[in-house]
C-alpha cells in the first residue's frame, strides 16, 4: 500500500522555519497499532497528538525501553564536524520532540552515555526541557502515572568522566544519579559534585554491562520504567544483553552519508550481531507526520 504524503521541505533549514512558525505538532496518522497492555492515561492534548498509548507490563522489573532518531541510512549523530545529531537528525521536528516529552514522563529514570551528555552539555532530560509548550501537560501525565516530579537523570560513565559544572547534576531541577564503576567512583570523588547527585558503583573492573546498570538503579532508585536514550554505545549494550523492551525510533527523512574520519554514529556501534547471534523485532507501531515516521518495536530475547 502507497501511503499519500504531502509535501515536504528540502532541508534542515526549512524543517526548522516550519517548526518555528506552527510552534505546536500535528496530530500524527496512525496506520499500525498493534500494542497491547493498559492504556496510558494521556491528558487531552496528548491524546490529541499521538493517540492511544498502550504500555505492557514486561517479564523483567523495570521495564526498560528506548528513543533515539536516525536517518534513513541510520545514523543517530553527525559528529564534531557536522552537529551532534538529535535535533540535525531529525530536522528540529516538533513531533520527535512532543513524543520524547511523553516518553520521558512515563519514565522514572532516563539513562544516557556521559558522551552524550558531553555533546549536549546544557541538556536536562526531562519532558519540559525538551519540549516547554506541554510541560503541563506532561505534569498532569507524571502524576496520573504515580511518577516523581522529574525523571532520574542517570549518566552512565565507566571512567568517572564527567563535568559536576553540567547542569544536569549544578541545577538542582532534577534528580541525578551517576553510575560508574570502582576506579571511576575514585576519579569522582575528587570532583566537586552537589550533594544531591548521587554516585552509585556498579561494577569493580573497567566496564559497565547493562545488567550492572539495571541491577543497581533498581537497587538504589525506585524504577519501574527505564527509558534509555543513548548513545548507541549503551543502547548496543542493552541490545546485547537483552534487557531492551522496545524501542521507539524516529526515521527521518534524509540521507547522512559516509566517508572516512566524519565521526558519524549510526544506531547501534560497539557490538556485532549477525546470522549466528541475531536480534530480532516486532513492529508494534506506525504513526507518520509529513515524511517522518515513527516506529515502535518489541525487541525480542536472543
Amino acid at each position: 500500500m502507497i501511503l499519500p504524503l504531502s509535501p515536504h521541505p528540502r532541508s534542515r533549514k526549512d524543517l526548522s522555519a516550519q517548526t518555528t512558525a506552527r510552534g505546536f505538532p500535528l496530530p500524527l496518522s496512525v496506520w499500525i497499532d498493534r500494542s497491547r497492555g493498559s492504556e496510558v492515561p494521556l491528558p487531552a492534548s496528548l491524546k490529541r497528538f499521538y493517540g492511544s498509548l498502550r504500555l505492557e507490563k514486561g517479564n523483567r522489573a523495570p521495564h526498560v525501553f528506548g528513543n533515539l532518531a536516525t536517518t534513513l541510512d541510520g545514523v543517530v549523530a553527525f559528529g564534531d564536524r557536522r552537529g551532534t545529531g538529535g535535533g540535525d537528525i531529525t530536522g528540529h521536528s516538533v513531533e520527535d520532540r512532543a513524543l520524547m516529552g511523553i516518553l520521558r514522563a512515563l519514565a522514572d529514570a532516563v539513562v544516557v552515555g556521559a558522551g552524550t551528555v558531553r555533546a549536549i552539555p546544557r541538556h536536562l532530560w526531562t519532558p519540559a526541557h525538551i519540549f516547554p509548550a506541554w510541560a503541563g501537560s506532561y505534569r498532569r501525565l507524571r502524576s496520573a502515572t504515580g511518577g516523581l516530579d522529574e525523571p532520574w537523570n542517570v549518566v552512565i560513565t565507566a571512567r568517572g568522566t564527567v563535568d559536576p559544572g553540567w547542569p544536569v547534576f549544578s541545577s538542582g531541577k532534577v534528580p541525578a544519579a551517576i553510575v560508574t564503576t570502582r576506579s571511576g567512583a575514585r576519579r569522582l570523588s575528587r570532583a566537586h559534585f552537589p550533594e544531591s547527585t548521587r554516585v552509585l558503583i556498579a561494577a569493580e573492573g573497567h566496564h559497565l554491562s547493562a545488567l550492572d546498570i539495571l541491577s543497581t538503579l533498581r537497587a538504589e532508585v525506585p524504577v519501574r520504567r527505564v527509558l534509555v536514550e543513548g548513545g548507541p554505545h549503551l543502547l548496543g549494550d542493552f541490545l546485547k544483553e537483552s534487557r531492551l523492551g522496545e524501542l521507539f525510533l524516529t526515521l527521518s527523512p534524509q540521507f547522512a552519508g559516509n566517508s572516512a574520519g566524519d565521526g558519524a554514529l549510526r544506531l547501534v556501534e560497539g557490538v556485532s550481531f549477525g546470522p549466528s547471534d541475531p536480534r530480532w523485532a516486532e513492529l508494534l507501531s506506525l504513526r507518520q507526520s509529513k515524511s517522518h515516521l515513527f516506529l515502535r518495536y518489541q525487541i525480542h530475547p536472543a
